[in-house]
């Protein structure tokens, strides 16, 4: 199990105690010092079944800063996978890739699955 995280994020801090309280062991890896590839990205995607905007941190900084909320309807996959690779801030966390499922955020009725 690897779950791609950024320290400060609250989220994130949520996500790690639980997967800690339940006794997962997992793989920690920082988003942002290792940003996930195009292809980690197109992958994930691939297996999460949900709509590549959910990808997005779209309550970031970064987000708001590139006016991305205009331009990703217009964008295709392509381009957003490559938007992606490029800044871990830009991704949604915490993200939890165990085989083939993918979580994309901390919503804990969905984690609880992973029991």
């Amino acid at each position: 199990m690897l779950v791609l995280c950024y320290p400060r994020c609250g989220t994130c801090k949520k996500a790690l105690k639980w997967l800690d309280d339940n006794g997962f062991e997992y793989e920690y890896r920082h988003i942002v010092e290792d940003n996930p590839s195009r292809e980690e990205l197109e992958e994930w995607y691939e297996k999460s079944g949900l709509p590549l905007k959910r990808f997005f941190n779209t309550s970031g900084l970064k987000y708001k800063e590139l006016g991305l909320k205009d331009k990703i309807p217009g964008m295709s996959d392509t381009e957003v996978f490559d938007l992606l690779s490029t800044d871990g801030m830009l991704v949604k966390r915490p993200i939890l890739i165990d085989g083939d499922r993918v979580l994309v955020g901390f919503k804990e009725a969905e984690w609880e699955t992973l029991k």
